[in-house]
């Protein structure tokens, strides 16, 4: 049984693959999460894709909540499950046998210099996260607009998060984007 004709073992496999690569948490997987769910496996569509990430960042907790949302619409309560130990799970262990390994190694120069090196790198997956957030949400001038806008307010000031959230559902709710 191959791995497309099994939803949940589909689910594990993307997940279970991306955990290893998603420097820095799932935030930093979200162009590859929208590449596999919305072009590769087609489980959602560029705006299902924008909403689950609204609604994975509006909600308290983690921000891996949007795997189980994704897993959730793919397949249920078991997708959801599936998807998020899929996600978790190996990303946990690596974790957890590299922090007892760079904990033999503490007196050495090499860990600090690998540490430094990934900022840039988590700096520039969270960088393509927004990018790819915004290309499939801003589908008028206007959202395009407000996007620049909210970017430049966080950028520029201690402006909860949260409110730009609420202006933009609002605004989306009042039919403006």
């Amino acid at each position: 049984m191959s791995s497309e004709s099994n939803p949940i073992a589909a689910l594990v496999w993307t997940f279970g693959l991306m955990s290893l690569f998603a420097v820095g948490g799932a935030n930093s997987a979200i162009p590859e999460m929208h590449r596999a769910a919305v072009d590769v496996h087609h489980w959602l569509t560029d705006k299902q894709f924008a909403d689950v990430f609204a609604i994975s960042q509006l909600s308290p907790g983690p921000n891996v909540l949007i795997v189980t949302l994704i897993g959730y619409s793919v397949a249920g309560v078991a997708g959801a499950l599936a998807a998020t130990v899929a996600m978790c799970g190996p990303t946990a262990l690596l974790a957890y046998y590299v922090s007892r390994f760079l904990d033999r190694s503490r007196d050495a120069r090499w860990p600090a210099m690998i540490q430094a090196a990934l900022v840039p790198l988590s700096i520039g997956l969270m960088a393509a996260s927004g990018l790819i957030v915004a290309q499939t949400s801003d589908q008028s001038w206007i959202a395009v607009l407000i996007t620049i806008v909210a970017a430049a307010l966080a950028f520029a000031t201690r402006i909860n998060p949260l409110w730009m959230l609420l202006a933009g559902g609002l605004l989306g709710f009042a039919g403006v984007i």
